[in-house]
């Protein structure tokens, strides 16, 4: 088997623990990645202090995709698409679910702000997409109505 088909076939996580294991990516940098604080918050203002958002300004510079209705909470399809330059930091929160910081994306200089993920909600909520570009934070807010939950509902 070729490198290329060996890490084809492994897939998302397949390919951490390549790294892993290669020791491209070392224990202590992933643990370093993860804001246990922003993810552990219960409420909007706890998760913007965790992540020193202060008091994001709205921008129509942000775009936040998604269903209007979600048939099933546990895999709810949502996009964040910003055209602010200089785009260096994405998070997804959700409103009504247990802990609000669903995903966070640190982006490298030069990516493009394009990220998309699967999230999943117990209710209807609003969901937030919150941007850092050139040291400021932006957001912007999608309802997303759940006809069936996903966090055990």
């Amino acid at each position: 088997m070729q490198r290329r088909e060996a890490l084809k076939s492994t897939g998302a996580m397949g390919l951490f623990g390549v790294l892993v294991a290669a020791g491209l990516i070392t224990p202590e940098l992933a643990h370093a990645a993860w804001d246990k604080a922003a993810f552990e918050a219960k409420s909007m203002e706890d998760v913007l202090k965790a992540l020193g958002a202060g008091k994001p300004a709205d921008s129509k510079d942000v775009q936040l995709s998604g269903p209007d209705i979600a048939e099933n909470g546990a895999v709810v399809p949502v996009g964040v698409k910003s055209a602010l330059p200089g785009t260096e930091f994405v998070a997804i929160l959700v409103e009504k679910n247990p802990n609000m910081l669903a995903a966070s994306f640190t982006l490298p200089e030069g990516t493009a702000a394009d990220v998309s993920t699967r999230i999943k909600m117990g209710q209807t909520s609003n969901v937030y997409a919150l941007v850092k570009a050139g040291g400021s934070y932006y957001m912007t807010v999608k309802e997303i109505k759940v006809t069936l939950g996903g966090c055990g509902g």
